[in-house]
């Protein structure tokens, strides 16, 4: 024998929502998104924005230096040349990228960590 229950009964039992897992905690939430969105900060700053290669990466450098490992240095920088460099450079000498953002007036940040 087949139950009928009213209908606000059943809405109690039927969510329409949809289901929610850890890598989608809520619903219209988009996690990479608002880390993306959130400003950046290191414990040093550098602007190279002026500078042309192989000039950037050599100030990139001096201040890297100066730095104690786990240290962070957010650069400021302008151009498709040190884009790709900075980051593949940095990695090479054992520094991690934390970051890489462009910003609406065509420069980037990009976050570094020092690695010890």
């Amino acid at each position: 024998m087949r139950r009928v229950f009213p209908c606000s009964v059943a809405k109690l039992y039927c969510h329409a929502q949809p289901f929610r897992n850890a890598h989608r905690r809520f619903a219209e939430h988009d996690p990479l998104n608002s880390v993306c969105n959130q400003e950046l900060s290191g414990d040093r700053s550098l602007d190279i924005t002026a500078e042309t290669c192989p000039m950037t990466f050599v100030r990139t450098r001096l201040s890297l230096d100066r730095m104690s490992p786990g240290q962070t240095l957010l650069l400021r920088l302008r151009g498709e040349e040190p884009r790709r460099n900075i980051p593949r450079t940095a990695t090479e000498q054992g520094h991690t990228v934390l970051a890489q953002r462009e910003e609406p007036d065509g420069t980037t940040l990009l976050l570094l960590r020092k690695g010890g």
